[in-house]
């Protein structure tokens, strides 16, 4: 996420973490590093200072707690004050009344109408069952999109291609799903400058009487952020920020920092296209996640989500603590298809997601299936004693699944590979500061 920001700032964590004295010095050269990763994604230079004095007035002046080394004090320093800039805690939506109106507005542009289904998908997980209105009369076929993103996903769409009368969509949406639990109203992109356009939206917003604001914005436009913001509060109340398309961008750290300048509260982010790429936001576990010290919270959750579907929560454990054996990791593919890319995956894990070889994390469902077809080829101690697998067993188990010895190797290597990165993962790295902050994390 957020490209080279995480690289940066995890190489940084590193090299503070490896320096055998903690003086002015090397503080001074932590927080030059700090200043050249975030200017590079795009935050506010002005920002940058002052983040960049309290972190060095802080480092210098205030004495460690008992029982934590100087270093592990400046890290700890670090992570604060990159939270804090960020929003420090994360904002939920509130459900307090059905049906709860969500008022969704944003530029063109900006994934809009990708984000209404991926909310109302996060929703439906949440045991709520959404509605969708879509008042959007200005993009040519905005209706049709909205069906198809949702459609498969049994969440009740309103809408009229021939109508043109944006306040007239609302009010018939809003008598259609009136006993809906939350109604979802799209609205047609933006431009700050179109005044005709903010207007219009300024009349949606007194037909719904939203209990809830959404201003949906493109994380790759950086700083410019800010100034969205600040254009739409102007128009209505913004009472939440989704930023969108962080996986990869340069600019996503200056839209995130922006946004956080404004005091609205960031409540989702967009990590990638598909419909389940999408997060509440919390800024302790993101800010973890991009130092490096990943974010087991998340990679629970996931793991809880699918653990209702009968999956063996067993193997997570394993996942976790690397011991595994192919019999465990044939149970995993399901599991780890289901939670999204592996290296998505890993990077929830301290440490393990930039060591994680670009082969070990390029699962794709030709792959799986492959596998899958030559583990069901092995006997079951060759699955749960990997290391016998040599070469009259691959010839046989290639031989049994229809496929070449140099397949069989590919999994095996895929599995070795896999296994080394994952290794020595597990409690006993897990002490101290960092420990704890990690646990805080699992809580």
């Amino acid at each position: 996420m957020l490209g080279n920001l995480g690289k940066n700032l995890t190489n940084t964590m590193k090299k503070l973490a490896g320096m055998a004295i903690i003086d002015e010095e090397v503080v001074k050269e932590v927080i030059k590093d700090i200043q050249r990763a975030l200017i590079q994604s795009d935050v506010n230079i002005k920002m940058v200072l002052k983040l960049s004095k309290t972190i060095e007035d802080r480092s210098l002046k205030e004495e460690p707690p008992k029982g934590v080394t100087p270093k592990e004090h400046v890290i700890k320093i670090v992570y604060e004050e990159l939270v804090n800039l960020l929003g420090e805690k994360p904002v939920e939506i509130e459900i307090k009344e059905k049906p709860y109106k969500i008022l969704f507005v944003g530029l063109q542009g900006s994934g809009k109408t990708t984000t209404i289904a991926k909310l109302a998908k996060y929703l439906q997980k949440k045991g709520f069952n959404p509605a969708v209105v879509c008042t959007d009369t200005w993009r040519p076929a905005a209706y049709e999109q909205l069906r198809q993103l949702i459609e498969n996903m049994n969440v009740p769409l309103y809408g009229d291609p021939d109508n043109q009368n944006a306040l007239d969509l609302a009010e018939k949406g809003l008598k259609e799903f009136k006993k809906q639990d939350i109604i979802i109203v799209d609205t047609a992109g933006r431009h700050k400058e179109e005044k005709d356009l903010l207007d219009e939206m300024e009349q949606i917003s007194n037909v719904v009487k939203p209990e809830e604001v959404i201003l949906v914005i493109d994380g790759t436009i950086g700083q410019q952020a800010r100034d969205q913001a600040l254009a739409f509060s102007k128009t209505t109340e913004i009472g939440s920020i989704i930023i969108t398309k962080l996986d990869g961008s340069a600019k996503g750290g200056g839209a995130l920092s922006a946004v956080g300048e404004t005091g609205a509260p960031i409540k989702f982010i967009g990590t990638g296209e598909k419909v389940d790429d999408f997060e509440a936001f919390d800024p302790e576990r993101f800010i973890s996640r991009l130092l490096g010290m990943g974010d087991i919270k998340a990679l629970i959750e996931k793991a809880e989500e699918i653990a209702e579907e009968d999956i063996d929560v067993e193997s997570v454990d394993a996942m976790l603590s690397g011991k595994f054996t192919l019999k465990d990791m044939y149970s995993q593919f399901d599991m780890m298809n289901k939670m999204g890319p592996m290296q998505q995956v890993m990077s929830m894990l301290p440490g393990v997601g930039g060591k994680l070889p670009k082969n070990a994390s390029q699962m794709t469902e030709e792959k799986l299936k492959k596998y899958r077809i030559l583990m069901d080829s092995m006997t079951e101690h060759e699955l749960t004693h990997p290391e016998v697998i040599k070469q009259s067993r691959v010839k046989r188990i290639a031989r049994g699944s229809g496929m070449r010895n140099e397949d069989v190797k590919e999994l095996l290597k895929y599995y070795n590979v896999t296994k080394k990165a994952m290794k020595g993962f597990g409690k006993r790295k897990m002490g101290g500061p960092m420990g704890q902050m990690m646990r805080q994390l699992m809580r």
